[in-house]
């Protein structure tokens, strides 16, 4: 992961180590993303001559939801990290839980955007990485896959991120990828359900005691019927007539 590090902007760092600098660095507030619905706070983190970029989403920010429980959506995130880390997807940038000047909540390691993507046109693709964003949206049942929330960086990698609304126990998914429904499953997007399976069965797993510690018992029987249901059917979910299958906006 190229970041700005102790020696210049073209160091890399281990995850390791980026996890380590988000956890226990100091965090100082620059800003704030005035575009986002919750609290997020655009902020510098530094630890032991590293310093770098990243956001800040306090608890204490976030806006109450009818269909989520108070105070969780910085968990969520979190949550959503570790899958798609347990998986091999990689797609959610560094992100951990912790104190912060206003109080608990998530920290994610900034992402660089590379503005010459055109965003809407990536996203009317058939981009195989927006593919597997799909099948990662569909393990952690996002509700909110907008447009905006997929950042292609400057060295050709995409990220996804804003998690806060996943892991529902009742069927949520809302995404703007939906060009997949009905298809079957790649065989490595299935490899990385059947990781995520054999990880959630194993209480012993880096990813089982995580996710104790952020969802409820009822959320992670959920993730668990979802990654057994996908992996049964070896197919992309279809949009479902309970729920509107698209996020408004979609960017």
């Amino acid at each position: 992961m190229a970041t700005a590090g102790a020696d210049g902007p073209d160091d890399v760092l281990t995850i390791e180590v980026v996890v380590e600098v988000l956890a226990r660095g100091a965090l100082t507030v620059e800003g704030r993303l005035v575009d986002a619905s919750n609290a997020t706070l655009y902020c510098r983190v530094a630890l032991d001559g590293i310093e770098a970029a990243c956001v800040y989403k306090p608890i204490a920010g976030e806006r109450p939801l009818w269909d989520f429980p108070d105070g969780t959506l910085a968990h969520r995130e979190v949550a959503a990290y570790e899958v798609s880390q347990a998986g091999g997807w990689e797609v959610v940038p560094p992100t951990v839980f912790r104190d912060g000047p206003f109080g608990p909540g998530m920290v994610q390691w900034w992402i660089e955007v590379d503005d010459d993507v055109d965003l809407v046109h990536l996203v009317r693709s058939h981009d195989e990485r927006l593919r597997t964003v799909a099948v990662y949206d569909a393990v952690i049942n996002n509700a909110d896959r907008k447009g905006g929330h997929l950042l292609p960086d400057r060295d050709g990698g995409l990220w996804a991120i804003d998690h806060g609304v996943a892991f529902s126990e009742d069927d949520k998914l809302r995404t703007v990828l939906w060009g997949w429904a009905g298809d079957r499953i790649p065989d490595e997007d299935l490899d990385r359900v059947r990781a995520v399976d054999d990880a959630l069965d194993d209480p012993s797993s880096a990813l089982a005691r995580a996710l104790s510690d952020l969802l409820s018992p009822r959320e992670r029987r959920a993730t668990r019927r979802r990654v057994r249901a996908l992996l049964r059917s070896g197919r992309h979910p279809e949009p479902g007539g309970d729920w509107p299958p698209v996020p408004w906006p979609p960017f």
